[in-house]
């Protein structure tokens, strides 16, 4: 099963090293950061706002805890967010493709 894993970062240089892990460890077939994210969340019961960057990451549902290990060991946040969502449907060639990227 193919999913997309939504995780965000404290900045864009730290997504793009991660980013790169994950695309060199072939857990990733593809890695869009998107940068200066406003972030509204709770945190140790308290509000909090921060800019992050957002990383969308494809790939396939048997690569998500090494994956998971991978990005925490690269992480600066005691809890990141590392969320997954199943691909329902999708371009069946675009699909082929991150398959055989991460073989």
């Amino acid at each position: 099963m193919h999913i997309i894993v939504f995780v965000t970062a404290g900045s864009k240089k730290e997504a793009g090293k991660i980013a790169a892990c994950l695309i060199k460890e072939k857990l990733a077939a593809c890695v869009n950061i998107v940068d200066k994210l406003d972030s509204l969340f709770l945190w140790e019961g308290k509000a909090q706002r921060a800019k992050e960057a957002l990383l969308i990451i494809k790939t396939r549902k048997e690569k998500f805890s090494r994956l998971v290990k991978l990005v925490k060991s690269r992480h600066s946040y005691t809890l990141p967010e590392i969320i997954a969502i199943p691909v329902l449907s999708g371009d069946k060639p675009y699909l082929r493709w991150i398959d055989a990227a991460l073989r």
